[in-house]
């Protein structure tokens, strides 16, 4: 099997783009969210994120910046003017921190993300868009932005 390279001109507008990495995922790291993180603001430098979308929002990019110890301005400032891989912005954000995260630090973001909870009003706005959870069980903040993400993604491509 072999890659398929896609290159644009760069006088073509790029289209807008979903960023369909969940904030469950983690890279080498193991740091859940973080490489959705990366994933949108590269989006946004590139004029390529959804308008419905924060490149670097107070929510779950806030969360994992602060639990990882890294500065949001400087993390924005580096993705966007350096453009690096997921794996050079994996190290940048090791480098921040001495040259380590420790594995509880680590631990407590994740825990952290995965245990957070959106208020009624949010889990009833995406159930609804969404067209599910109608009994309003699912409350997680991770599953229910995953389903938001896949009911975008599914109004872009059915029209």
């Amino acid at each position: 099997m072999g890659f398929r390279i896609v290159t644009h001109r760069k006088d073509e507008q790029m289209a807008k783009m979903i960023p369909l990495i969940g904030s469950s995922e983690a890279g080498p790291l193991g740091a859940m969210h973080l490489p959705r993180l990366w994933l949108k603001v590269t989006l946004s430098a590139a004029g390529a994120l959804n308008e419905e979308y924060d490149a670097c929002g107070a929510g779950f990019d806030q969360m994992v910046l602060d639990g990882l110890g890294v500065d949001r301005d400087a993390a924005v400032a580096y993705l966007t003017n350096e453009k690096p891989t997921y794996p050079q912005f994996e190290q940048w954000v090791v480098d921040q921190n001495g040259g380590s995260i420790d594995q509880s630090v680590i631990d407590a973001s994740n825990a952290a993300i995965a245990g957070y909870n959106h208020g009624d009003d949010i889990v009833e706005a995406i159930s609804s868009a969404a067209n599910t959870n109608a009994d309003g069980a699912i409350t997680d903040a991770v599953t229910l932005n995953a389903l938001e993400d896949w009911n975008e993604i599914h109004g872009e491509v059915t029209g």
